[in-house]
């Protein structure tokens, strides 16, 4: 009987972790259902040891030590397809995949063109936020999303689209585009709220920030914490990544960069991420 260890949306990891649990001396085998590959394990008794191999290999999933096992068995298991590159068919195949990521991706960039085209004023009228007392009376609610598709140069915008396409997709191709949606809804929201509370409004009515960094911040939040609650579902974030964007945090409210950073929205989205992830892996384990 076989006894499943972890599940994968791609076939090469799960190759690649098979290979090297054999090389461990643990029989393992790789199975597909549905369109998830999952690993499985000859012997129920070798579980415990097989979960703390797998959670280092999500860990580090590129470590030599893991191909090299490949080749000791005769095979020859890459992360990434050899076909795979940088075409407009797969920019395509990766929008399919990842619809929601791909409709924010290009509702920050056409908002950023038209900006750059002089109609920056009347975008930022109708979606930068503004003070809770006006917006009780003219309950234009939408402005608590706005400001995360307003982007103030090109620099701005290509830091948070990176960290977002990648992100972002990841998260909408292992736990499905409502959980992703849920993510964006959630720390949009709160980051925008955290920092009109911490800003003063401009000409009395409109707050002058706006980005996605707080949601960038959410995301790598939520992926860095399920990487760590719940390692078996695929998702995970290297060390590095996450120290840089903390480091990136902390200098932020040091205030010795050359742009004006929003603290509280990074922050906020930060947590928000943090306890998303939390709140679903719990759900999870009551379930």
């Amino acid at each position: 009987m076989a006894h499943p260890l972890i599940a994968f949306n791609q076939q090469s990891p799960a190759h690649l972790l098979a290979n090297y649990l054999t090389s461990q001396h643990i029989q393992a085998a790789v199975i597909q259902h549905d369109k998830e590959f999952v690993v499985v394990l000859d012997n129920h008794d070798h579980l415990d040891r097989a979960k703390i191999i797998a959670d280092g290999f999500l860990a580090n999933p590129t470590d030599p030590k893991y191909q090299q096992a490949a080749w000791d068995n005769g095979k020859n298991v890459r992360l990434a397809p050899s076909g795979s590159g940088f075409s407009v068919g797969n920019i395509i195949a990766d929008a399919v995949k990842a619809p929601f990521t791909s409709v924010v991706f290009i509702l920050c960039v056409a908002v950023y063109l038209l900006s750059l085209f002089g109609l920056f004023a009347p975008i930022a009228q109708h979606l930068l936020m503004q003070p809770f007392s006006i917006l009780s009376q003219n309950h234009e609610w939408w402005r608590l999303l706005g400001p995360a598709f307003i982007h103030f140069s090109a620099l701005h915008i290509i830091f948070n689209l990176l960290w977002w396409g990648m992100l972002g997709a990841k998260i909408e191709r292992t736990l499905g585009m409502s959980m992703l949606l849920i993510v964006f809804l959630v720390s949009a929201t709160i980051s925008n709220a955290a920092q009109a509370l911490f800003s003063d409004p401009v000409q009395g009515n409109l707050f002058l920030f706006g980005g996605l960094s707080g949601v960038v911040y959410a995301v790598m939040g939520f992926v860095w914490w399920l990487g760590w609650l719940r390692p078996s579902w695929g998702l995970s974030l290297p060390n590095s990544i996450v120290g840089f964007m903390l480091v990136w945090l902390v200098l932020g409210y040091a205030d010795i960069l050359w742009v004006n950073m929003a603290n509280a929205a990074h922050t906020a989205g930060l947590i928000s991420g943090c306890l998303l992830a939390g709140a679903l892996s719990l759900g999870s384990g009551k379930r």
